[in-house]
């Protein structure tokens, strides 16, 4: 299903934009669309964003929901505030592992104007507090066009009518982005491989390990067998690398290279993606 990312400020206008593309696709398509938002999770939302861990856990539940539905026939649109980058570039690599295009809806308001909205909700339980609200206008990542996961972007204004015929070329007329290494299933042809996993995420632990006691947040880290450089923003302890070790282990059996001299790259791509 090809994927509609709808992002914006807290209340921005996101839900009621997205019902418009349901309806609109419901209406002049004959495909099955979803949505998957906060409110089917009913997330409590001042509870949730004001505690890192559990916006987490609502940010992984939402992507997985994505994950199950997206596939090539049908639409699904993701109502949330999507305000990380991050987030959306594993959006982005989601749906290349899926072979099916995306794009953005930004729902564009001023801070001043959202703010205003969410104090005249009616309900007292869909309002966020004013120091929520504030702390997550303050963390915006905003969308960049000149970012592939960011493209094609969409902006509306609150009074702009949705430009539903270039949204629906973006999804359906457009080529998918095609799958890369690190997100391509392959099936498994060398016996050695999963020695080779083992050793090679090993030796990158090491690397990294023994690197940090020299190195400073900020600096770009050379490990045995990549071209690419793990970029380390903060101290990493053994066990946490070991548990990002174990994930990807387990991510690589179910979807293994059949190049093993990649795996160093790919790794390190899953440590940069899962490090910030």
């Amino acid at each position: 299903m090809p994927l509609i990312v709808v992002c914006g400020y807290p209340c921005s206008g996101k839900t009621r934009r997205a019902e418009e593309l349901k309806a609109h696709f419901e209406e002049s398509t004959d495909r099955k669309v979803h949505v998957v938002g906060d409110g089917a999770l009913s997330v409590d939302r001042n509870s949730v964003y004001a505690d890192s861990q559990k916006e987490k856990n609502v940010r992984a539940s939402l992507k997985a929901e994505v994950e199950r539905k997206v596939n090539k026939d049908n639409v699904v649109i993701l109502d949330s505030l999507n305000y990380i980058k991050g987030y959306r570039y594993e959006l982005f690599c989601l749906t290349k592992h899926a072979q099916t295009p995306h794009c953005l809806v930004l729902c564009l308001t001023s801070p001043e104007e959202s703010s205003s909205w969410n104090a005249n909700r009616a309900a007292a339980a869909e309002r966020y507090s004013q120091d929520v609200f504030d702390a997550l206008v303050q963390r915006f990542e905003a969308p960049d066009s000149r970012n592939r996961w960011d493209s094609p972007l969409f902006t509306v204004l609150k009074d702009d009518a949705l430009p539903l015929e270039a949204i629906s070329d973006a999804l359906f007329k457009r080529k998918a982005p095609p799958p890369n290494q690190s997100t391509q299933s392959q099936p498994l042809s060398s016996a050695n491989f999963l020695y080779e996993l083992d050793k090679i995420t090993q030796d990158v632990l090491m690397a990294i390990f023994d690197a940090q006691k020299t190195s400073v947040p900020g600096d770009l880290i050379s490990v045995p067998g990549a071209t690419e450089k793990v970029e380390l923003s903060r101290s990493i302890n053994m066990a946490e690398l070991r548990k990002l070790r174990r994930q990807f282990i387990s991510y690589s059996k179910m979807h293994p290279t059949e190049n093993t001299g990649q795996i160093s790259n790919m790794f390190v791509q899953y440590l940069n993606k899962s490090l910030h």
